[in-house]
């Protein structure tokens, strides 16, 4: 993952979008990657400050190993009205690390913090995980899972080219209350699938790609009441700044084309992703 980061640091950032009418919520960054410094650095304070310029004044600061989730929880200390943390180990981290129980038992500790909303991102990745490593990062899903569970707080699912094992596992053991399909990628066929099961799925920059006309379907069937809008920044900035680096704020521009395609007025959508996420991770105040 080290490589892919640094990648995306070269990269230059989108422009900043025009302002939403309606404030709400990226409900999944990691800005430790967008600035490469610690979390109470003047570079992390104006990603949060350029975001609240277009009127996206809330971020959930997302988890992927041990020791940057003590990153996302020292962001949500420091940043105390506009960041939330979830702490997890990727897919693609935990078949991998050296000692896999003593990160579960960091990021168990970091779970009870009350500025930790979401047990995430956990999930499977089958595009980077060779086949003789999917058995441990499927152990992991579990462990994951069943952490959110203990501690009432979301799951944040990170779903690539896994599908049906990742739906089979959460039927296997019984998925949390609030469960949160990451960047969804699914078809219609899947969006019915996990709404009918109450999930709540998460569109990033990837549903303005104009290779995802399927994407753009399962958008526009989803309940309000079961969605949400996050940038998986650093990473999939949304069109026409494809390729660029992805910051928060750039959530104006994909809750535009949200509203287009589900032919809901913006500042309405705007103001029922805020509440959704708050519903989900709770109050952003102190």
């Amino acid at each position: 993952m080290a490589d892919r980061h640094n990648r995306d640091l070269d990269r230059p950032r989108a422009p900043l979008p025009e302002p939403l009418p309606v404030a709400t919520v990226d409900a999944h960054a990691h800005i430790e990657i967008i600035t490469n410094t610690a979390p109470d650095s003047a570079e992390v304070e104006a990603v949060i400050a350029q975001a609240r310029s277009v009127n996206v004044d809330r971020i959930v600061q997302v988890g992927y190993s041990a020791e940057q989730s003590q990153w996302c929880v020292a962001a949500a200390e420091k940043w105390n009205t506009s960041v939330l943390a979830a702490v997890a180990l990727h897919p693609n981290e935990a078949p991998v690390v050296k000692d896999l129980e003593a990160d579960w038992a960091i990021i168990a500790a970091l779970a009870e913090h009350p500025r930790v909303r979401a047990i995430g991102e956990t999930g499977l990745d089958y595009f980077r995980t060779p086949p003789e490593l999917r058995a441990r990062q499927q152990e992991s899903f579990k462990w994951h899972i069943e952490l959110a569970k203990k501690t009432k707080k979301a799951l944040v699912i990170h779903d690539r080219d896994s599908h049906e094992d990742v739906l089979s596992v959460l039927l296997e053991v019984g998925a949390p209350e609030k469960t949160i399909f990451h960047c969804f990628s699914g078809d219609v066929a899947m969006a019915k699938m996990c709404i009918n099961r109450g999930y709540i799925l998460s569109f990033a920059g990837t549903v303005t790609f104009k290779n995802a006309p399927e994407l753009r379907e399962a958008l526009k069937i989803v309940p309000i009441d079961q969605l949400l809008v996050e940038t998986d920044s650093p990473f999939l900035a949304p069109m026409p700044h494809r390729g660029a680096g992805n910051t928060p704020a750039q959530i104006a521009n994909i809750v535009r084309a949200m509203a287009l395609e589900r032919q809901s007025d913006l500042g309405e959508l705007a103001f029922a992703l805020s509440n959704n996420a708050e519903r989900l991770f709770g109050s952003f105040a102190p």
